[in-house]
């Protein structure tokens, strides 16, 4: 079995596939680019040129992802106290 590492995420290295015009447009030019060992390009490969050419568009991702999860440990807190107070509601009326 693989270790992983805490914190890494392993899609990271996943190689791409050629799926969609998209993605053999940006795995050719990652691979020109980079000009990796296996002639395989990386999800990681992918996000550090788009960090360093098109920053823009992954702080968008990335804001976006933060601000959906956010909401959502709102919702989950939200959520959790709801069933707190179900739980004490219904021990209150068993003790009574």
């Amino acid at each position: 079995m693989d270790e992983v590492n805490v914190g890494e995420n392993p899609d990271l290295k996943e190689v791409v596939t050629l799926e969609s015009p998209l993605k053999e447009m940006v795995v050719n030019y990652i691979g020109d680019k980079l000009q990796p060992d296996k002639d395989e390009v990386t999800v990681q490969m992918i996000v550090e040129v788009f960090a360093a050419e098109f920053p823009e568009f992954l702080m968008a991702v990335a804001e976006e992802n933060w601000i959906r999860g956010y909401h959502q440990a709102f919702a989950d807190i939200e959520e959790g106290e709801k069933l707190t107070k179900e739980n004490e509601d219904s021990t209150d009326e068993q003790n009574s």
